[in-house]
């Protein structure tokens, strides 16, 4: 069967190529490719690193201090770790303008979701019906990926927002804090459910039990600086696993700048040897483009330009806004804190909506190892005060991340600008929020308030943090899938409708982007994308 080149190996590309190698074909995966540094002393927990640790303030705060984030009442709550630094490391070429968009990129082998947090949430019925394929064809590779991957979960209270999948392991083990507010919750449920808001576990890709040569999560505190024992899933892991077929090929350190087309039909992939400045030229006539939306839309235009001699501007980008709302559970005051536990969201809260498809997505995390001079940088007193409260304050402190849905609108755009100084043309970005955002955001937020008081928390207005547009990496919407044929948009099964056996893996191709996290999504339409190219 015919070679399939594939760009990118973050979690699209790698559950796309896994599953044309299930398929006997030939799959060759180009990349950029930065590897992740060798984990340090696995054993470890946390609380040992900084005791043991030659360097404990280099590790968690990097060389030059570069993980401290500093006070600001408009930065971040949380920067990256140190250690974390290779996968937003950008090769030359590569420059962005944006306006009204922060973007990230990552050209790490797993791409972005090296760093994710690891939340699964199957789309449901609702959430699809503006996705033209059927629904089923979603579930089973939902199915599909849960057993390559394992996720942890239960079948509870969010079941209503979750579809429940195949493969499902027992939950990780709750933290003191999560488990008294998920017994609040318990006693509060019809107050609560008479306000459109539920509570329950969140489904996450962090093992429970050993599964695929990974061991069961050991709850060593390290979440935050990078799993060091494989427990929560990345996709490199799957890129490792692709490695073991003799039908694979992976050409690492090589920045993609176009599909080089005869006509409408891929010759060849163009682009650079990092290490050298050489020019690269791989013969391709069956390309996929898994690269993140934004660097695929780049190669797509880079493309389009060098036949044409210009490209258009690609509307309709998307991303999840998303709000952080820190709270306090006065029962969790003056209790000490467990270190050796699972640091992201084990619970979360849905809110309905009058649309189901504009459900308001929560994450509900207690702040255990997480750095705390943010929280303590914002209370109304001096640092060192500040932070004897914090450590008073510690076990009861929490933060819900507000999710919201996106759409595709026009002005939201994606093109190609000026040459830069490397000779390559500039990625512009702009993006407009959607009129009656603020409003929207302003009785979500009260929502979350008022069913945090009902769980028994104090959250402070002021302390709620809308985070910049861009900053959920859940980047959408450029190239649709759609019924209709049109220029610029993908058939259902996930083909280009400008450039012949181009095959869009990642949510470029994405019509709408519901509140929840995309990446198992992203995973599945890849699986879902090679199924139906390439039939038994």
């Amino acid at each position: 069967m015919s070679d399939v080149i594939v760009v990118g190996s973050g979690p699209s590309g790698v559950h796309f190529a896994r599953t044309l190698l299930e398929r006997g074909v030939r799959v060759t995966l180009v990349d950029v490719g930065h590897p992740a540094p060798a984990p340090v002393a696995p054993e470890l927990g946390l609380v040992e690193l900084k005791e043991q640790l030659p360097d404990p303030a280099g590790y968690f705060l990097g060389a030059g201090l570069e993980g401290v984030v500093l006070p600001d009442d408009d930065s971040e709550f949380y920067g990256f770790p140190p250690g974390k630094d290779y996968i937003f490391r950008r090769p030359p070429g590569l420059e962005v303008e944006s306006r009204g968009f922060d973007a990230l990129f990552s050209y790490a082998q797993g791409g972005l979701a090296e760093t994710w947090t690891a939340g699964c949430y199957p789309l449901n019925a609702a959430e699809l019906s503006d996705f033209p394929f059927a629904v089923s064809a979603l579930e089973s590779a939902y199915d599909e990926v849960a057993q390559r991957i394992g996720v942890s979960g239960d079948v509870d209270d969010l079941s209503r927002f979750f579809p429940v999948h195949g493969h499902l392991q027992d939950p990780l083990p709750l933290d003191e804090h999560s488990e008294r507010l998920l017994r609040a919750y318990d006693r509060k449920r019809e107050r609560l459910n008479r306000m459109g808001c539920w509570v329950g576990r969140t489904r996450v890709a962090t093992l429970s039990r050993a599964h695929a040569g990974r061991p069961a999560c050991s709850r060593l505190g390290r979440c935050l600086w990078g799993c060091p024992t494989g427990a929560l899933y990345t996709p490199s892991a799957t890129l490792a696993e692709c490695r073991r077929y003799g039908s694979f090929t992976y050409r690492g350190g090589v920045r993609v700048d176009a599909i080089e087309l005869d006509g409408r039909r891929p010759r060849a992939l163009v682009g650079v040897e990092l290490a050298t400045g050489a020019p690269v030229r791989i013969p391709a006539d069956r390309v996929a483009l898994a690269a993140g939306a934004l660097s695929s839309a780049r190669i797509f235009l880079r493309s389009i330009q060098a036949r044409d001699g210009r490209a258009p501007a690609l509307g309709g980008l998307m991303d999840n806004r998303q709000v952080l709302v820190p709270f306090m559970s006065p029962a969790m005051l003056g209790k000490a804190y467990e270190p050796r536990t699972y640091q992201y969201h084990l619970l979360g809260m849905g809110l309905t909506a009058a649309d189901p498809r504009h459900y308001v997505h929560c994450q509900i995390t207690t702040l255990k190892t997480a750095l705390l001079h943010p929280v303590a940088q914002q209370l109304p007193v001096g640092l060192a005060s500040g932070l004897r409260i914090v450590n008073l304050l510690h076990a009861a402190l929490g933060v819900v991340n507000v999710n919201f849905h996106d759409t595709r609108r026009p002005e939201n755009r994606v093109r190609l600008g000026d040459i830069d100084e490397s000779g390559q043309p500039v990625l512009q970005i702009e993006y407009r929020p959607p009129t009656g955002e603020a409003e929207r955001m302003e009785r979500a937020v009260g929502r979350v308030r008022k069913a945090l008081r009902a769980l028994g928390c104090f959250a402070p207005r002021r302390q709620v943090h809308v985070r910049p547009m861009g900053a959920s990496v859940h980047y959408a919407g450029l190239l649709p899938m759609t019924r209709e044929e049109a220029p610029w948009t993908s058939t259902p099964d996930g083909r280009s409708r400008d450039i012949e056996n181009l095959y869009l893996v990642d949510g470029i191709g994405f019509p709408f982007l519901p509140a929840k996290n995309g990446t198992f999504t992203l995973m599945a339409n890849a699986v879902r994308v090679a199924r139906d190219a390439f039939r038994d």
